[in-house]
């Protein structure tokens, strides 16, 4: 049996905790983006209802911690926790309580005057250095007066940090809460034996980034679809011209090795049969597509590529459609601006119609389904990004090991 294996059958989830009357503090992840104040998206405090709903049902005295932002160890006004106070609010229907502070005597008191079902929102955990360094009395200072930690932040499980290990050492008791149980049935236990055909689709700037994720999922994986900047990579390594497009030039031989993995393992490797360029990097800008590369195409000079081309979207959607089991991971071009985004956006369509269990891997993809409205028509989608990459590549999450009774 393997480590990962054996983790899973030692941890404990939240519905298995003797909760009522025990103070709890919970780790969620409410790094959620703002505009002006304000929450433009609460997908990941929706995330979290579900095991906050439990616990205060079950009697917890609850304290929940996240971080927000990158304020550097420091105070900054603008990573407050302070709005999603109101949302969360909002969204149980019932007072959540705010302490302007995760540490210190006031917030220490306001901790310990709460009742069963009762719950409080600690400040922004990286307004200190000690939560990203790890730093033991700032992870004990944090645990408090807690018995019991959940762990229900996995976009944050890859990192070992106060708030997501330290605090793990001084508590009676530590458990996952449902999103991340939810997270990992799906990105590790529900492709130990995928259903077949299993595609792998990858997206993004660069090789660099999902080279471990490729290497891992070769084994595994029937085929791949590669997008994106890093498939401009893929091309220049076979000889091709990009023109002035965004590649890794240094990666040709790591992009020419995956090749030669992936035909050596029998792996379907498909690259765009050609590409969707433009002059000016700017919404409403002009583009023309390449000819396809099999019959000499390639982009000018003054030209880059910002999308999968015509033939490329064709070839892409019919791989998905028979598919069976499908990771989408990283957009297939600057979706953000709309002369852009068809690629993408064909992508998605192609990836809800299909009969298949489909998974979105965290990150730009998730935000290219919400914008087309095809979120309820996957499978699942994750909250994490680098986390989702690092399950998928086989890892062990610090946040999750850290639950683990062994």
């Amino acid at each position: 049996m393997d480590t990962a294996s054996v983790l899973a059958e030692s941890m404990t989830l939240v519905d298995a905790l003797p909760i009522e009357g025990r103070r709890t503090l919970m780790r969620v992840d409410f790094n959620v983006p703002l505009q002006d104040g304000e929450i433009t998206d609460d997908t990941r405090i929706q995330a979290a209802l579900p095991s906050i709903r439990h616990l205060l049902s079950r009697g917890a005295k609850l304290v929940l911690c996240s971080h927000l932002g990158r304020p550097k160890g420091e105070r900054d006004p603008r990573y407050s926790l302070r709005p999603a106070v109101v949302r969360l609010s909002a969204l149980l229907g019932k007072e959540v309580n705010f302490a302007e502070d995760c540490l210190g005597e006031a917030t220490a008191a306001q901790r310990a005057a709460l009742s069963s079902g009762e719950v409080l929102l600690l400040e922004n955990t990286r307004f200190h250095a000690g939560e990203k360094g790890n730093d033991r009395e700032f992870a004990k200072a944090l645990a408090g007066d807690a018995t019991i930690f959940v762990n229900d932040a996995f976009g944050t499980a890859h990192r070992a940090h106060a708030s997501t290990e330290g605090v793990t050492h001084h508590v009676e008791k530590s458990a996952m809460g449902f999103l991340i149980a939810r997270e990992l049935d799906f990105l590790r236990d529900g492709l130990e034996n995928p259903e077949r055909p299993f595609l792998v689709i990858l997206g993004g700037a660069k090789v660099s980034d999902k080279i471990e994720v490729i290497t891992a999922l070769l084994d595994k994986a029937d085929s791949f679809l590669i997008g994106g900047a890093m498939a401009n990579t893929f091309r220049h390594a076979q000889g091709f011209e990009l023109g002035e497009s965004l590649l890794e030039a240094d990666k040709s031989e790591l992009a020419l090795q995956i090749l030669a993995k992936a035909e050596e393992k029998g792996v379907k490797f498909l690259l765009p049969a050609d590409t969707r360029t433009t002059q000016e990097f700017k919404d409403g800008a002009a583009t023309k597509v390449t000819a396809p590369y099999a019959e000499g195409g390639g982009v000018e000079k003054g030209w880059e590529g910002i999308d999968i081309g015509d033939k490329a979207i064709e070839e892409f959607c019919a791989e998905i459609a028979q598919a069976k089991t499908i990771v989408w991971n990283g957009p297939m071009g600057v979706f953000e601006m709309s002369s852009f985004e068809k690629g993408t956006r064909e992508i998605a369509q192609a990836v809800a119609d299909v009969d298949a269990l489909t998974i979105v891997g965290g990150g730009d993809s998730v935000t290219a389904v919400k914008k087309y409205d095809l979120d309820d028509e996957m499978s699942f989608i994750s909250t994490g990004g680098g986390a989702s990459l690092e399950l998928l590549e086989g890892k062990e999450l610090p946040g999750v090991a850290a639950l683990s009774d062994v």
